[in-house]
């Protein structure tokens, strides 16, 4: 990768997104970091740029790539990470608002961050544009109605966009996670085993017994497969949406 590379994280402060930053750093590629937590952000390294905006905030990622073409006059590569799990419940217990959010996070950020790099990469005739989906995407998972809906939603708009974007370069691609290590699944854990009255412990071990491997993955193992798909080598991967799970086969073992 060009040591001049250009990328934009959103929801680069923690987990999944700061490993891609790290990975990123570490190629030589210059970073840009969105994230709504003030704190991960100034934790971040100093080298990185760092803007606070909420990914479904249309009028802050409208700002964000006004000041982006400013200082960087375009982008080479575009990982529109921004999620929220959502709630952990029936669909007939999820409130709307709740619902909306979800959705909000998950597929209008992808969607505005993907409205505002594509007239950037058409200019220079080039660009990588990844997008944070999941397994959820992949499979259904009872309780997890808006998370569910919204990822499989965002492999429906990286696979448009792969075709809209491919004459001029352009190369898209779904990252889908797994179980990834870290505080995120645990509250999802939690809120899994407190829904259906089981414990933590048991609902953490059907969580990795769903996989082949039998284990969780890393954010460390998705910003590597992020680093490959923005990179030369991957020039002609594109439309794919490519898990990084361990062997998924079963996202909601019976316990």
């Amino acid at each position: 990768m060009p040591s001049d590379s250009r990328i934009l994280i959103t929801a680069g402060g923690a987990g999944i997104g700061r490993a891609m930053g790290v990975a990123f750093t570490g190629a030589g590629a210059r970073v840009w970091v969105t994230d709504v937590d003030a704190e991960a952000l100034a934790a971040c390294p100093d080298s990185w740029r760092k803007t606070q905006a909420d990914a479904a905030d249309p009028a802050a990622m409208s700002a964000l790539f006004n000041e982006i073409e400013t200082e960087w006059s375009g982008l080479d590569t575009l990982a529109a990470n921004a999620g929220i799990a959502g709630p952990t419940a029936l669909v007939e217990e999820v409130a709307f608002a709740d619902w909306k959010r979800c959705l909000a996070v998950n597929l209008d950020g992808a969607f505005l961050a993907a409205h505002h790099a594509a007239p950037m990469m058409k200019r220079q005739g080039s660009g990588a544009l990844l997008i944070t989906s999941s397994v959820a995407g992949l499979f259904g998972l009872p309780r997890r109605t808006p998370y569910s809906t919204a990822k499989w939603g965002m492999i429906g708009l990286m696979k448009t966009l792969a075709m809209e974007l491919g004459p001029h370069g352009i190369r898209v691609n779904a990252l889908c996670p797994g179980a990834v290590e870290g505080p995120r699944i645990d509250r999802v854990i939690a809120a899994k085993a407190e829904a259906e009255g089981l414990p933590i412990d048991q609902v953490h071990d059907s969580f990795a017994s769903a996989s082949a491997m039998r284990t969780f993955v890393t954010a460390s193992d998705i910003a590597n497969m992020a680093l490959f798909l923005a990179s030369p080598e991957a020039r002609h991967v594109s439309g794919q949406a490519i898990a990084v799970d361990g062997g998924y086969y079963n996202p909601d073992p019976k316990i």
